[in-house]
């Protein structure tokens, strides 16, 4: 039985691989794009907007679980990994970044199509939206970059990861120690100072006036909302 047109996204720099990929997948009715880099894939997936990814490991230009850590930060369309490590902890570290499926290379296509088809039926289809718009602030998760008035902004890692997490939960209160376990880790809960020191310093980076924040909003005690 044939898909219902369902988009397919391949990010694998073997040529053949592409080709058997591509050849199997839209003979089964699935709509098929095809990116050779980790980087080309991740640009893409935003304008494909694929309901399932199949990614190689061993990409030319950057490692597939960084791909795969990037694509998480906006996305949860199911990943099935393609690798010809065989190592079951290789498995687990891949999962473990938010891969859904493992295959490893050479595989069968039926047993592809099959995951495939099971992929597909345990995802729920959400809308993942890569840019984010708070009037001047514009927060692009799948480049990493924030704009204040069409003007990039240069971030830190800290500082982004702070502005990623309290964007994507736009509205809501995020507490001190849910903001320092995503940003520092499980060792900082405490550490709320560290906390107040990033807080200043992105309020002084996307904020027109930081001492009247209308963006980064304090709980007093609780926590910060981005509004």
């Amino acid at each position: 039985m044939k898909s219902k047109g369902a988009r397919i996204m391949v990010i694998d720099d073997e040529s053949q691989i592409q080709k058997l990929l591509r050849v199997a997948l839209t003979s089964h009715g699935y709509e098929v794009a095809e990116a050779a880099t980790g980087q080309q894939g991740l640009s893409e997936a935003t304008t494909f907007r694929p309901d399932i990814i199949i990614l190689d490991l061993g990409l030319p230009d950057m490692d597939g679980l960084e791909v795969m850590t990037r694509l998480r930060e906006w996305t949860k369309t199911p990943v099935i990994i393609l690798s010809a490590k065989e190592q079951e902890k290789d498995k687990i570290i891949a999962l473990d970044a938010g891969a859904d499926d493992y295959l490893t290379k050479p595989f069968g296509m039926g047993e592809l199509l099959a995951r495939i088809r099971t992929a597909m039926r345990h995802s729920v289809k959400v809308t993942d939206e890569p840019v984010l718009k708070f009037d001047d602030l514009v927060i692009d998760l799948a480049h990493r970059k924030v704009l204040v008035q069409g003007e990039e902004v240069k971030l830190t890692p800290t500082e982004y990861d702070l502005i990623k997490n309290l964007a994507i939960h736009a509205g809501k209160v995020l507490t001190h120690k849910q903001l320092l376990i995503a940003c520092w880790g499980p060792t900082y809960e405490n550490d709320t100072h560290y906390l107040r020191v990033f807080i200043g310093q992105l309020r002084r980076k996307i904020e027109a006036n930081p001492t009247r924040p209308r963006h980064i909003i304090t709980e007093p005690g609780v926590g910060y909302r981005l509004v």
